[in-house]
């Protein structure tokens, strides 16, 4: 027997998702919470989560899948979100819901660009000269900007459930996921009425007929809650998005090798952005997932996992 592929064989069996290092990367003054999942010898990739998540909604079964086929995963908390640098405004949620509906520019604290800067940060904090880039939903949008910006630091990049446009009440949400997104009614302390609120959403944007209100999510996001505090950060998150111009021409300057994967019945970002995303990007490929809503579960991942995975490799 080839004793390097023994080898090789124990450190994959032997992987535990629980086993990471974490740490801060720094962009200025802004402290960018990371975890590196490893092993340090893999091929890195940066996962960019979406909007207000924390990177530990990286579900468990993507980071060992990758683990599992030579990669390393390394997630970091987006600013304003999780243990990263949280900011102070106070946008109106009732003031930023007219302006949306009534097309006028939101300010916002930061910017996407800003957001892509961070990532940036964290390749260079751990020293990896390139890496690939997988960036769901608003992390796809943030991903977007890093990688035509910064194309030798991207090997392959990923799009999950993205768009390049600016989201408008005539391309964007249905309406009663953009009610219930920009709803966050639920007071600091009131940990019940925020899981329900994360349920509810979840049932919008998810896989239609799923059970979410289940012990085993309320466990979750109850330890989700305790890591990550307050939810200050999704509105000012949500106005850097709308605030946005939309990234169109940037993304016919991206030469980096892109996969496009999108689910065919998303409420939240409509598939018609995918095949926008493939036309605009030259070297792009597009998987449709049927039955797939806005949330990567294991059901949708088992559809197209061994095309991401042969994909990177």
């Amino acid at each position: 027997m080839n004793f390097k592929y023994l080898f090789f064989l124990l450190i994959v069996f032997c992987i535990n998702v629980s086993s990471f290092e974490e740490g801060f990367a720094k962009n200025q003054s802004i402290n960018i919470a990371y975890r590196d999942y490893g092993p340090i010898n893999a091929t890195p990739i940066l996962l960019i989560t979406g909007l207000g998540a924390q990177l530990t909604l990286w579900p468990d079964f993507l980071i060992k899948d990758l683990q599992e086929n030579n990669f390393r995963p390394i997630a970091f908390d987006n600013r304003d979100v999780g243990l990263s640098t949280r900011f102070s405004s106070q946008p109106s949620q009732v003031l930023n819901y007219l302006k949306y509906f009534m097309f006028i520019p939101i300010n916002s604290e930061y910017t996407i660009e800003d957001m892509a800067s961070d990532g940036i940060a964290v390749l260079d904090h751990l020293n990896i000269d390139s890496a690939h880039i997988l960036g769901m939903s608003m992390g796809g949008m943030i991903s977007q900007v890093l990688v035509a910006q910064n194309p030798e630091r991207a090997k392959s990049f990923t799009m999950i459930s993205s768009t390049a446009s600016t989201p408008n009440p005539f391309n964007g949400p249905k309406f009663k996921v953009t009610q219930q997104l920009l709803k966050r009614s639920a007071a600091k302390d009131d940990i019940e009425g925020r899981i329900d609120q994360s349920i509810r959403l979840f049932e919008l944007i998810g896989t239609p007929g799923k059970n979410y209100d289940t012990p085993e999510f309320r466990k979750n996001m109850r330890a989700y809650i305790a890591r990550g505090g307050d939810d200050g950060g999704f509105l000012r998150q949500m106005a850097a998005i709308i605030g946005s111009q939309n990234r169109k021409e940037l993304l016919k300057s991206i030469i980096t090798p892109t996969l496009i994967i999108h689910g065919d019945i998303d409420p939240l970002i409509k598939v018609k952005n995918a095949y926008s995303a493939e036309k605009l990007i030259r070297s792009s490929e597009l998987e449709i997932i049927e039955g797939m809503g806005h949330l990567l579960d294991k059901e949708s991942y088992e559809k197209f996992r061994f095309r991401f995975i042969d994909f990177l490799d």
